[in-house]
Parts: structure tokens; sequence; C-alpha cells
């Protein structure tokens, strides 16, 4: 797939439900299907990449509204919003390079496809029954869940990768 703009996918749910874990075993996979795939996950608190005393902090409180910082091995983009409002799901993601795909965890109010990380003993109400952008669950116990959206089994990770794949419109190799 080579469009200018990749396509979105959500992964969704409460805190300490797993999204994280399952997107970190889900690139692989994506990976082994040559795919390039992008992540943007949303944090509720202020992030620091260099403690405060470092140079780039350092700039950024002198009044930088972006710093650069870049090694040989990677490179991040800070930028101060000072008042600002947040950019838009899209407006991060245009700024990312090509991708097949981009994953996004948290952006809950953002329109896009999500599939929900629901673990039943955790006790959490999920957000599948609000939520209509939740179009599957990925869940450890599938006989506790009520919906008739699908249901895929949190460990399998093929499975998953395919959904995922299957509704963006990307074509996996044989």
């Amino acid at each position: 797939m080579n469009s200018p703009h990749p396509p979105l996918f959500g992964i969704s749910g409460r805190s300490g439900q797993g999204k994280t874990t399952l997107i970190e075993a889900l690139l692989p996979w994506l990976r082994a299907q040559c795919l390039i795939v992008n992540v943007i996950k949303h944090s509720h608190h202020s992030i620091e990449l260099e403690p405060p005393g470092k140079d780039s902090a350092r700039f950024r409180r002198a009044g930088a509204g972006e710093v650069l910082i870049a090694s040989p091995y990677r490179y991040a983009i800070l930028r101060e919003l000072n008042g600002e409002p947040a950019p838009s799901i899209s407006e991060l993601a245009a700024r990312l390079s090509h991708a097949d795909l981009v994953i996004v965890e948290g952006f809950a109010r953002e329109t896009m496809p999500r599939l929900e990380v629901v673990r039943p003993s955790a006790g959490r109400d999920p957000l599948y029954k609000t939520d209509v952008e939740i179009i599957a669950i990925a869940t450890d116990d599938a006989a506790a869940i009520d919906t008739i959206l699908p249901t895929l089994a949190l460990d399998d990770i093929a499975g998953i990768g395919a959904f995922i794949c299957e509704r963006v419109g990307i074509a996996l190799k044989d």
C-alpha cells in the first residue's frame, strides 16, 4: 500500500489491560509481512525525554518552539504547545515518515477504527459499550464478553494482525 496517508488503526482499552503489550507483539508480526508500521501513543502526562538540566530542556525552557535532538541512532522533535490546542491525530500522523499503517494507542476522541483490549478479570468497565469506533475486542476470556462485535483471542497475534490489515485494506502476502 503506497498511499500518501497511511490508514490509522486504534488500540484502546482501560489502563492496565495490555494495549502496549499487544502493540509490542503486533509490530514484529506486521514487520514479517513486509509492512512499515508507525505508532502514535497518547500520554496524559508531561513528556520529558531528557532531564531538566540537559541542553534540549534548557532550550525549550528558554523559549524555543521546537527542539530537534539528533544522534547517530535516532532523533526526536519536541514542540512546546504553550497553550495552543494539541494537534489532531491527522496532523501528528502527517509528521511521520512513510508507512503502510499507523497504530494509535490512545486518542479515544479521534475518529478511527479501534480494537479494544479487555481483560474481564481486571474488573474494569469496557469501552466498547459506549464507543462506536470500537469494531472488535481482543480478550483473554471471550466467554466473559457480552457483545456482537468480533472477539479475538488476545494471544492470537497473527489473527489480530490479519484482522487489522483486512479492516484497513492492506493485502497480506501469501
